[in-house]
């Protein structure tokens, strides 16, 4: 189908006022003809048991095609088209389908405008972009692309990015809309701040700043800051990161909930290493917990998805996890241990494991393996993905 998320009036009028910027016909011409096209195929099997609904066995093909301009006064464009469509048997549930006695896999059939943005580096130091984009900050806890599935996440947005020194930067982002994995448009007002210094004591400081404003009364609006340092001595690798939210704009709920995150890893060499790590999303006296509406959720609290939202009773993650590559194979294990933040409860355990392979430039490949054994939490769920992805 094709997707109903639109650019926003104030961005398509935004992007107009650059048109004069560009100049003479034959300026234009050039960076256009001058340009680079890409070209991104995946294809991607996905199975899920998750004991309740039938299995979902889906296959889909994920194609986008781009092209980004050559760059005249400093100033370049980006287009690119996604396509998204089923590859098999409808048997899983897309969450658009109808195919709801199976089990999800929420890689809807999608033809839209993934990306359409103009950039602008003329000041020192400085990178402007403007119109539809990819955001990913730091690690994606908080805001990402979620660009593990097939539709990924993009935003209406001005974004700034300052660099003021080699080790000063800072970005600021407004977001107009939300353009989510289903095809959504989520109307907003989000307003983006990270800035941070590199190179301290051998890591590097980040600071940020999310205030997330909803035109959609029914999504609650939240205030987010936090401070989060990542470093290196001799082998080992530390990470500590502490956040506060709380209600903000119309949100008419009154709460205030903490993050708390701690990992301490050990690098053997290139091709080895692990680490123990401690993740909380906190929760108000039970009734609201901390919550990351725009990040990319599949990277955090285990691959088979079971924490997308956040539980009211909040969620203490402590996990182990090992990388290593043999031979050019990538191979990942990851073993989580879930409980409430606010009482006692044991959620479950899971196991992660991951094979990949990139075989050249163009072409990759992965095997990928999660198993969600729930105590007091949802329901045993199994799934086994298996990709196969070109790049140019």
């Amino acid at each position: 189908m094709f997707s109903s998320k639109n650019l926003s009036p104030a961005m398509l009028s935004s992007l107009m006022l650059f048109q004069p910027a560009l100049g003479e016909a034959d300026v234009i011409e050039e960076a256009l003809t001058e340009g680079k096209p890409t070209i991104n195929v995946r294809y991607r099997f996905e199975g899920v048991d998750d004991s309740i609904n039938k299995d979902a066995k889906a296959s889909t093909l994920r194609t986008r095609l781009g092209y980004t301009t050559s760059d005249k006064f400093d100033l370049s464009a980006h287009m690119d088209f996604e396509h998204v469509t089923r590859a098999g048997p409808p048997d899983y549930n897309s969450t658009q389908n109808g195919q709801t006695d199976f089990a999800k896999v929420v890689d809807p059939d999608v033809a839209e405008l993934n990306q359409a943005y103009l950039r602008y580096t003329g000041l020192q130091g400085s990178d402007f972009k403007l119109g539809r984009q990819r955001i990913i900050l730091d690690n994606a806890r908080f805001v990402g692309n979620v660009g593990w599935r097939q539709n990924e996440q993009t935003f209406d947005a001005l974004r700034y990015d300052g660099k003021f020194s080699n080790d000063l930067f800072f970005t600021y982002s407004n977001v107009q809309k939300v353009l989510t994995i289903t095809g959504d448009g989520i109307d907003s007002n989000h307003n983006l701040v990270n800035f941070g210094i590199d190179k301290i004591a051998g890591g590097k400081l980040i600071a940020y700043g999310y205030l997330l404003d909803y035109d959609d009364i029914g999504i609650a609006d939240s205030e987010t800051y936090g401070v989060r340092y990542k470093g290196t001595a001799n082998n080992f690798i530390y990470t500590l990161e502490y956040a506060q939210q709380s209600d903000y704009a119309d949100n008419k709920a009154s709460f205030s909930t903490q993050y708390v995150f701690g990992e301490l890893g050990y690098k053997f060499d290139k091709n080895f290493r692990v680490a123990i790590s401690y993740e909380s999303l906190g929760s108000d006296d039970g009734t609201t917990a901390f919550q990351t509406p725009l990040a990319t959720k599949h990277a955090f609290n285990g691959w088979a998805d079971k924490f997308l939202a956040t539980p009211a009773t909040g969620l203490n993650d402590t996990y182990i996890k090992a990388v290593g590559k043999v031979a050019g194979v990538k191979l990942i294990g990851v073993y989580h241990d879930f409980s409430a933040d606010e009482g006692s409860a044991d959620y479950g355990t899971e196991l992660d494991l991951l094979v990949a392979k990139k075989f050249n430039k163009t072409f990759s490949g992965l095997i990928k393996y999660s198993d969600y054994s729930a105590d007091t939490f949802s329901n045993d769920t199994s799934k086994i993905w298996v990709q196969l992805a070109m790049k140019i």
